[in-house]
Formats: C-alpha cells, sequence, structure tokens
C-alpha cells in the first residue's frame, strides 16, 4: 500500500468510528451514503473520489 492509500484507509476508519457514534437522525442517515459512495470508490481504487465522499461524511456529521 502506497502512504496515500493508508492515509486514505486510516481516514475510512475515522470516519466509521465517528458514524458509529453518531445519534440516529437525517445527519447519520446522509452520511452514511457518502461512506458507501467513499467505499464504492475505494474498491474501484479511485482514490480522490473516496476522499471526497469521506470529506462530505464527515461535514454531514458535523
Amino acid at each position: 500500500m502506497t502512504p496515500e492509500q493508508t492515509k486514505t484507509a486510516d481516514k475510512m476508519k475515522t470516519v466509521k468510528a465517528a458514524w458509529d457514534k453518531a445519534p440516529a437522525g437525517p445527519k447519520k442517515d446522509a452520511a452514511l451514503k457518502h461512506y458507501q459512495a467513499a467505499e464504492k470508490a475505494n474498491t474501484a481504487k479511485n482514490e480522490a473520489e473516496t476522499n471526497k465522499e469521506l470529506d462530505a461524511a464527515s461535514h454531514a456529521l458535523a
């Protein structure tokens, strides 16, 4: 894994942990959609899209 991939994997873990702790509601639902899109982009090895969706998920939870 490249350093960028490692950084993205760590970011995914961080966002997932934040999502797990978030209370149920529209913010959590919106974040889940972004997180699932990030997983899909990560599977497709699209680093930029993965990070974009993870940022959107974090923003949705804020």
